[in-house]
């Protein structure tokens, strides 16, 4: 049965998005009741670049694991790819493509039964989380047809490992999504405050179905929105936007985005507005 188009067009995460989606088409799908709780979407990407261009993409990532089933130049490939520690980026040459598996946050445990932690900054081949009859699985994906027959294809593969629910991830779930549509939510302490755990239990629930701690969470939703704000090309008034991100002042948020972006926040602006690769 074919999945249902996501309307979602967020470019949320994606550094540069306008540049990016000039060099490669997004699509996204809901995953089917039995798995709404494990899974937030299936995406869809496909490129065909000239010879001779590439365009090198990165991801300011998401608190969440993905199952990619990858084409590409160099052949094929099913990862399952952890949180990175650091901004997810890929070079893109020819022509290839991706149906991925956007789990939730704390939607792997159930299928992984260990802790998420384990797989953080790591790419592991499907048959070491699913087993060496997976195998099959990255063909049968990458021959059903465009992104929608993919997705659906994928989706059938899931079920067939259907976990049990598991109430401690979906609570995590719960509390990412707290953080990143609650602009106020800007300490791990206000976080213990609004669901009765300890600090310490907030790290333990974190490191066993999320993968990175509160913290982290924390920081990387207000870096994405300082990110999609310059992209926006919106006025941003630094000490003020510091101030809302939950910083001490402007020279330690500009300092975090240069870090974990490489490029200061008016490098990106300007970048940004070009259009194209430099």
């Amino acid at each position: 049965m074919p999945l249902t188009p996501k309307d979602d067009t967020s470019s949320r995460g994606i550094v540069h998005a306008q540049i990016g989606r000039e060099k490669f088409k997004l699509e996204r799908f809901e995953a089917g009741s039995l798995l709404t709780p494990f899974v937030e979407h299936y995406w869809a990407l496909s490129y065909e670049l000239p010879e001779g261009l590439a365009h090198t993409q990165k991801v300011l990532s998401y608190p969440n694991l993905h199952l990619a089933f990858e084409q590409d130049m160099e052949g094929r490939r099913a990862l399952l790819y952890g949180v990175p520690s650091r901004p997810f980026q890929r070079e893109l040459r020819g022509a290839g493509r991706v149906l991925g598996v956007k789990f939730r946050a704390g939607g792997f445990h159930p299928f992984w039964q260990r802790d998420i932690a384990d797989l953080t900054g790591t790419v592991v081949d499907i048959r070491e989380v699913f087993g060496a009859d997976s195998a099959d699985w990255m063909d049968a994906v990458l021959d059903a047809g465009d992104g929608q027959a993919m997705a659906a294809q994928a989706e059938k593969l899931l079920l067939l490992r259907l976990p049990q629910r598991d109430e401690q991830a979906e609570q995590a779930e719960d509390i990412i999504q707290a953080i990143k549509s609650d602009r106020e939510l800007l300490k791990v302490e206000q976080i213990s405050t609004m669901t009765g755990l300890s600090v310490r239990q907030l790290q333990r629930m974190f490191r066993k179905y999320v993968g990175v701690s509160p913290k982290w969470a924390i920081n990387r939703f207000r870096l994405q929105e300082a990110a999609e704000r310059l992209e926006r090309d919106e006025p941003v008034q630094w000490a003020e936007l510091a101030v809302q991100l939950g910083y001490f002042d402007q020279a330690h948020l500009i300092k975090d985005f240069k870090a974990v972006l490489g490029q200061s926040p008016s490098s990106y602006r300007k970048l940004s507005s070009k259009g194209d690769q430099v």
